[in-house]
């Protein structure tokens, strides 16, 4: 009887960490999406940027990802995970204010690589606890903390441009109009830091008797095992692609349906707010189904259904067709993520899941991060047809290296 409820206390602690961890999660998602898309591209585009600059001030915060990421995962293997996360709330809740002294598109560029710490540091590290309590529902539970995040993003990303919608009108918003919407992703960003600090206050500590020499050791194992094994690569390298669409598509959606659709802001972020909504409902449902029946086919599927809104996005105009296009890549989106990073934790061991999901990040950084890079350089050179046309392409490329790579194993139970 001792032991029933003792299983059933640590069963209801698992929850409430889940819980808090997703309030959190919301919070911060919601502040960064305030001072995204489509504010940061417009922003970009009102400090001078041209389609090179726009693309590099979205993807340089992502860089940042690719730097740290892998780092700050597998340094919560170590040092206990809240810690970690904790660091990383610190950069939510203070970095969004240095946007209100940005007159240069220099400044904005430097911002934009620190701003990136709090999802590089946070994000990884929240995913590992996830899969730490989920057991075999990692595919659900997984989606279920990204939906929880999408869903500040969904608030997040149209309400920036409804605020300088409210504020510019149909004119051209200016840079004191932007600082209204940078103060408001400070806010939520100090509203994030403080629940985090009273959730995780109490957090795990460090392993007892372990000096650094020996945590370094165990830090360069758990990345050594993690990377070593193709299969975590591989199904990385398919959510880093589709990131790669998703961070393309982020970046020019808004500028193309400003500047050549002739939306206004308000309905730019609707477009992408539409792409979040579909997400958000879709993605729990499809992490039970490769819970259930296989995490490879949603992934392929899910390339494929990401590719053919790209391709064919700049040859429509009007906000509908745009709406339309923008919830079948989402769709797409949904059965991609749903199952990628819960394929990468079931070929990991528990104790790295934290390098594990630091990798995923990475690997998914380096292609939200290129996205906009290039595709900026394609739209620069190209124009916008053939530039999402290539990305469009690059999508249904990558299945055959991934079906001959990864294999459906016993590892979710269902097959």
């Amino acid at each position: 009887m001792k032991s029933a409820t003792v299983t059933s206390d640590a069963i209801e602690a698992e929850a409430g960490l889940f819980r808090n961890h997703c309030y959190i999660g919301f919070l911060t998602r919601f502040s960064y999406a305030l001072a995204r898309n489509p504010v940061l591209p417009l922003f970009a585009a009102a400090l001078g940027a041209g389609p090179q600059g726009i693309g590099l001030a979205v993807g340089i915060s992502t860089v940042t990802g690719i730097l740290f990421k892998m780092p700050s995962g597998a340094i919560s293997d170590i040092i206990g995970r809240r810690r970690t996360m904790l660091a990383g709330l610190v950069v939510f809740g203070l970095m969004p204010f240095a946007y209100l002294f940005i007159t240069h598109y220099t400044a904005l560029v430097v911002v934009r690589f620190l701003h990136g710490l709090a999802t590089a540091i946070y994000g990884p590290v929240a995913m590992a606890v996830v899969a730490d309590v989920a057991g075999r529902r990692k595919g659900e539970l997984l989606s279920w903390f990204s939906s929880v995040c999408i869903a500040g993003t969904l608030l997040g990303a149209p309400l920036g441009g409804y605020v300088l919608f409210l504020l510019g009108g149909k004119g051209a918003a200016t840079l004191a109009d932007f600082r209204v919407v940078f103060l408001l992703s400070g806010i939520a960003g100090v509203a994030a830091l403080v629940l985090g600090l009273f959730t995780l206050r109490n957090g795990d500590k460090p392993a007892a008797g372990k000096g650094l020499a020996e945590r370094a050791h165990l830090f360069a194992r758990g990345i050594r095992e993690v990377v070593a094994d193709k299969r975590i690569l591989a199904t990385s390298a398919m959510e880093g692609i589709q990131n790669m669409s998703m961070g393309a598509l982020e970046a020019f959606l808004p500028v193309y349906a400003v500047s050549v659709a002739g939306l206004n802001v308000f309905e730019a972020g609707l477009l992408w707010g539409v792409q979040i909504v579909v997400v958000f409902i879709a993605k729990p449902l499809m992490g039970r189904v490769s819970d259930r029946w296989g995490r490879r086919p949603l992934i392929v599927a899910g390339m494929f259904l990401c590719a053919l809104p790209m391709a064919i996005i700049p040859q429509l105009t009007g906000f509908v067709p745009l709406m339309i296009a923008g919830a079948f890549f989402g769709m797409g989106e949904a059965f991609v993520t749903s199952s990628s990073a819960a394929m990468v934790a079931d070929y990991c061991h528990a104790r790295h899941y934290g390098a594990a999901m630091g990798t995923f990040g990475t690997i998914f950084d380096i292609g939200h991060a290129s996205g906009p890079i290039v595709t900026g350089l394609l739209v620069a050179s190209l124009g916008y047809g053939p530039a999402f046309i290539i990305v469009a392409s690059l999508l249904i490329a990558s299945v055959p290296m991934f079906l001959i790579m990864v294999r459906e194993e016993s590892a979710t139970g269902g097959v």
